[in-house]
């Protein structure tokens, strides 16, 4: 299995004085996903977590609905020059009832860590595609609950306490409680993964929960969400205008710069409960 970190020299440089030492950097290597043999798409990653990445990529790209969709998961034909497996392709077998993947689902080009695989900022793909609509889930959580979620990320954050180059996502209940976090050089990734590990826990739609994210809130994440029935998502840094067109049509409540105790709520604002801070509260 790769690393998910590597040791690189680095020249240290503090005012005048310089030094050489190792540093500690996220990996970054290309993962290509094939259904059947066939390639589907390409992404880069940070290693680890794959077969997960894999059932949320497929799950929110509408190719799988459940675990049961599939058979098997295996890597293959990836060898660096001295003939070792490099486990960069993993190839997946679909059940006999999955119809294989939509033509449009194929992508014939590597996607960058930062974007994801993109082109598909279409509301009625998303919309025409979604089995776990969120618009239904009746949860709520309170704005105590919320604002514990980035301290409760960051203090997860493994990989990024030694490198400080990743982006998380991770999943709660609407009462705080952690499910899963994952991270990865790409923040799609990182949303795949736990989307994944729901997958494999048979935990989708993922009613009564808030995906947390360590940075932005993009459409394409905001489109995962919806993808997997999560009814809340919630985000450290700003929404793109697409984000919150998906959003407020699909019933995703979108939380956006969630820092401290303060919040912006872009859509569905009722599941937002708001409570005095603790101090005040007395």
């Amino acid at each position: 299995m790769g690393r998910a970190t590597v040791r690189r020299p680095v020249v240290r440089i503090r005012g005048l004085h310089r030094s050489s030492r190792p540093d500690t950097v996220v990996a970054e290597e290309p993962l290509e996903l094939r259904v059947g043999g066939k390639a589907l798409a390409v992404t880069m990653r940070t290693p680890g977590h794959d077969v997960e990445l894999a059932h949320g990529f497929l799950a929110t790209e509408g190719v799988i609905g459940g675990r049961d969709d599939i058979l098997a998961a295996r890597y293959c034909d990836g060898v660096d020059d001295e003939g070792l497996n490099t486990y960069n392709v993993l190839d997946l077998a679909l059940a006999e009832h999955v119809p294989p993947p939509d033509p449009g689902v194929e992508r014939n080009f590597y996607t960058t860590s930062s974007c994801g695989v993109c082109g598909k900022a279409s509301l009625d793909a998303v919309r025409l595609k979604t089995r776990h609509s969120p618009a239904a889930d009746g949860a709520t959580v309170t704005t105590t609950v919320l604002t514990t979620l980035p301290d409760t990320l960051r203090e997860h954050q493994r990989i990024f306490a030694s490198t400080g180059g990743l982006h998380a996502a991770a999943l709660f209940d609407t009462d705080g409680t952690l499910l899963a976090v994952r991270e990865d050089v790409g923040r799609h990734n990182a949303v795949d993964k736990v989307i994944g590990w729901a997958v494999l826990e048979g935990r989708v739609p993922l009613t009564g929960t808030v995906l947390m994210v360590s940075g932005r809130a993009s459409f394409e994440l905001a489109q995962k969400a919806v993808m997997a029935g999560i009814p809340i998502l919630a985000a450290v840094s700003a929404p793109s205008s697409l984000a919150v067109d998906l959003a407020d049509e699909s019933g995703l409540t979108v939380v956006g710069f969630l820092r401290g105790d303060g919040m912006n709520v872009y859509t569905h604002a009722h599941r937002v409960i708001s409570e005095p801070p603790p101090d005040d509260a007395r």
